[in-house]
């Protein structure tokens, strides 16, 4: 079995409040899921993620491809990593590699900032796959809309020196799928809220406006003004590419930023689906 990250430090406070977890047998297990990405810098910046919620948690990370990369021990909780799209090992494989685990259950937590078709199609599938075939799995839901994700593009906006009468627009991945999309326009009305000011939503695919539509639109509202772009996108990589070379004046970095430590928001919003799920019903 490949490890993808490196053994957490032990940290057990935040799992000992968890219920039902006072002994290996009953842990249950952590597998985050990310959409996967072709970009060095990306993978890396997840990875650190994962790991970070693996020292939150105090358990192992590793990929699941094989089963656990190690036991937990008294309430840790033992977080793998897989990938809905373009890396490896996918969503059925780190199931099946978990089944045989000494954790009573496992909670799929979705890395995705919205409940698109990714959420609602492909891990629903897969979840109730391997519930149908036994396994006590279920499914937590996507990392937004939330408060904690909003002030993080705050403060990502403050690094590129946001202004009083800067224009905004807030980029997103895109969904064919309606619910992400509402969710994404719920986040940018929380974030116009936070700012005291309109921010407008773009998306790099499977949806409209594109970004550089919402840029074009923002231009013409405020003509001579500077127009920010907001990269609502979990890490470095294709997409977050495309909405730097939107046509933004200033476009703010990702959630994740490669070389740095996962912001502890981040952090906090994949423990607390964790939790709300891990005491779900099953399925």
């Amino acid at each position: 079995m490949t490890t993808v990250h490196a053994a957490a430090t032990a940290a057990v406070d935040d799992a000992a409040s968890l219920a039902g977890m006072t002994a290996p047998a009953t842990a249950p297990a952590l597998l985050a899921i990310s959409h996967g990405t072709s970009s060095p810098a990306g993978a890396g910046a997840v990875a650190t993620l994962v790991d970070a919620v693996a020292a939150r948690l105090g358990g192992p990370s590793g990929d699941s491809s094989g089963g656990p990369s190690g036991g937990p021990s008294g309430g840790q909780v033992p977080v793998h990593a897989g990938f809905v799209d373009v890396q490896q090992p996918d969503v059925p494989t780190c199931l099946g590699g978990l089944r045989d685990s000494a954790a009573r259950r496992t909670v799929v937590v979705p890395l995705l900032l919205s409940a698109g078709y990714h959420v609602h199609v492909d891990l629903r599938e897969d979840v109730d796959a391997a519930a149908a075939a036994g396994q006590d799995v279920v499914l937590a839901g996507a990392l937004g809309p939330d408060d904690r994700l909003v002030g993080l593009l705050a403060r990502r906006l403050a690094e590129v020196g946001l202004a009083g009468d800067d224009v905004v627009v807030l980029a997103a991945a895109g969904s064919s799928d309606p619910r992400a999309v509402a969710d994404c326009e719920e986040t940018a009305a929380r974030l116009a809220e936070r700012l005291g000011r309109r921010v407008r939503v773009g998306y790099v695919a499977n949806a409209t406006p594109r970004v550089h539509e919402a840029l074009d639109a923002a231009r013409a509202e405020r003509p001579g003004g500077r127009v920010v772009v907001a990269s609502y996108l979990l890490a470095p990589g294709f997409f977050a590419d495309l909405a730097a070379r939107a046509g933004g004046d200033v476009t703010s970095a990702p959630l994740l930023v490669a070389g740095q430590d996962a912001p502890a928001e981040l952090v906090d919003v994949v423990r607390d689906r964790f939790r709300a799920a891990a005491g779900a019903p099953r399925g």
